[in-house]
């Protein structure tokens, strides 16, 4: 029988440990205060901005909402990080991505100060990360380790497969499942003999973009199946995995949506209480 890893229950799991952890922190009066970034009105973007703000709200953290016009300037966005970046009250900041395209990325995440970088994109948060250090991890591949640990499936020893190589999900996972001492291979667009290299692993991350392109064939019986991806077609939501293929195959398998999705949002509320304990 194919176990279904449950997103919503495990964050809501991970969401009220966080919310006693804020409590105990009120009671020493210390507030936790993330301050969320929007510039333009992407309607997806506006859904994910909406869901922080209610996590937040559920857990007990203040959240600060800047939703600044399409038009504003680069330099203009980094007055703001630079602002919430020396107030004191501010303990994360987060700038929702993708900006617009006249502003750069790159330059707006150098912007945040590590510190207060509870997104975990920040290039002193990734080298520390990829040393070992302390530092904020990002969410999705955070919140993935979460989802294996609390399904009690073992991480150790276990072959693993990931099909993408982001900043944001690929490359951060390698490093995470490694510290958990699996065997990393990452593969990805230009990667030869996908099949048979998908075929080896224990446990395969798909991170690759494309809706149900991972069918039956490229999973070997029992793995464990991690879909990232998530794309709104006329059928409704669906992930990178053809999960009605897949799923008889596998010993668990992440659902598109309520499997990875909710926990991004969990590990990111974890990253803003860690920020008031630093």
């Amino acid at each position: 029988m194919t176990q279904i890893i449950d997103g919503k229950i495990i964050s809501t799991q991970i969401k009220d440990e966080l919310k006693s952890k804020a409590s105990e922190l009120k009671a020493q009066n210390i507030e936790v205060t993330l301050a969320v970034i929007q510039v333009g009105n992407d309607p997806a973007s506006t859904v994910y901005v909406g869901n922080k703000k209610k996590a937040c709200e559920y857990i007990g953290i203040n959240s600060l909402s800047y939703e600044l016009e399409e038009s504003t300037t680069e330099e203009e966005l980094i007055a703001l990080i630079n602002e919430l970046n020396n107030n004191e009250k501010v303990n994360g900041i987060l700038v929702q991505l993708p900006v617009p395209k006249h502003i750069n990325e790159d330059a707006i995440i150098k912007a945040i100060s590590p510190l207060k970088d509870v997104d975990g994109f920040h290039p002193q948060s990734v080298g520390a990360l990829s040393i070992g250090q302390k530092g904020y991890v990002s969410c999705t591949p955070a919140g993935i380790i979460q989802l294996l640990k609390r399904s009690n499936i073992e991480i150790e020893g276990k072959e693993c497969v990931i099909i993408g190589r982001s900043n944001i999900v690929g490359k951060p996972m390698s490093l995470l499942m490694l510290r958990e001492n699996a065997t990393v291979t990452i593969a990805h667009s230009k990667t030869k003999n996908l099949k048979e290299i998908t075929k080896r692993a224990d446990i395969l991350i798909v991170a690759i973009g494309k809706p149900k392109m991972i069918t039956r064939e490229y999973v070997k019986e029992g793995a464990v199946v991690i879909d990232v991806g998530i794309h709104r077609l006329e059928s409704g939501l669906c992930g990178d995995v053809d999960y009605d293929d897949v799923a008889p195959i596998c010993s668990a398998i992440t659902p598109v949506p309520g499997g990875v999705g909710p926990m991004t949002i969990a590990m990111l509320m974890n990253n803003c209480i860690e920020s008031a304990l630093q």
